[in-house]
């Protein structure tokens, strides 16, 4: 199948690999000159805007990092919603809000043009490994059509609606979740130091005894043993906490944790925070709130 890709960041560029691995036709673009020299080797082909990489191909993915670069490709200078051929498909696996994903679909109907939204799940050594878990949502036959492509990076599929916007709220609501066990189990590891427990002890009796979960013990890996690169970066968990707030004020919900989850972000922002780890980022948060600095 031939498959426009545009987004080739941490996650978009195993993404775009794994697609070529499995034999799809890629025409790639990157708002960053010199992000597309893997693919290319591999075999891939250059566009120049995001429009060149539209034409001729059966689908387009978009893995763009924020709803201000979805706008700008799909309703800026790149104008690529004006370009979209009827009858292409067309796949979200950006993290956006809600608000974008249901202009886009009412844009998408009107040119006749199959939206399927499909945000991921998984950190960038996940999507390495084509193990990523896909939450989809849009037309049953949209969804089929996208069904193949997406079966190349992943190991799982969810289908939560036939609306596009309910795939992307599902992704905010368990990016939401990812951040509220991140700050409970870094809460947990700074009490567990002050009472004289090693933080590693802690997790392995704890987790035994009450999770048996390969996803706690992933993220405890990150938070005590620091990666040299970002995983993903306190300030994309940020954005998502953002719009995983307006997405619940949309529908007039209270989300209180949320709340007090992005104030706890906005004050590791504002002490420089932002592009260490999400998960290191909250731990150190955690010992910074935990353990303050007594004054002298």
């Amino acid at each position: 199948m031939r498959i426009g890709f545009l987004g080739l960041g941490n996650m978009g560029m195993p993404m775009a690999h794994s697609l070529i691995a499995a034999g799809h036709e890629l025409s790639v673009w990157n708002r960053t000159e010199g992000r597309t020299e893997p693919l290319l080797r591999e075999g891939a082909i250059q566009a120049g805007t995001p429009a060149e990489a539209e034409l001729g191909a059966d689908a387009i993915i978009t893995m763009l990092f924020d709803d201000a670069a979805n706008e700008e490709v799909f309703f800026g200078s790149h104008g690529l919603m004006d370009a979209l051929t009827p009858g292409i498909l067309h796949i979200s696996c950006s993290t956006i809000s809600v608000a974008l994903s249901e202009r886009l679909t009412a844009e998408h109907a009107r040119r006749g043009v199959d939206f399927v939204a499909a945000p991921v799940f998984g950190r960038p050594t996940v999507a390495q490994e084509g193990r990523l878990w896909i939450v989809a949502a849009g037309a049953d036959a949209a969804v089929e059509r996208a069904r193949p492509i997406l079966q190349a990076f992943s190991r799982g599929i969810t289908v939560v609606g036939k609306e596009p916007c309910q795939a992307h709220a599902v992704k905010l609501g368990g990016n939401f979740l990812i951040s509220a066990m991140i700050h409970s189990l870094s809460e947990a590891f700074v009490f567990a130091e002050q009472q004289g427990v090693a933080p590693e002890t802690f997790f392995e009796a704890v987790n035994s005894a009450l999770f048996q979960s390969p996803f706690y013990a992933s993220y405890a890996k990150v938070i005590l043993n620091p990666p040299k690169d970002a995983g993903a970066p306190m300030n994309l968990g940020a954005k998502d906490m953002r719009l995983f707030r307006e997405a619940a004020a949309g529908r007039n919900t209270n989300v209180s944790l949320a709340d007090n989850l992005a104030q706890i972000f906005a004050e590791a922002q504002k002490i420089g925070l932002g592009n260490e780890d999400w998960a290191v980022a909250q731990y150190r948060m955690a010992q910074r709130r935990g353990v303050p600095k007594v004054s002298a």
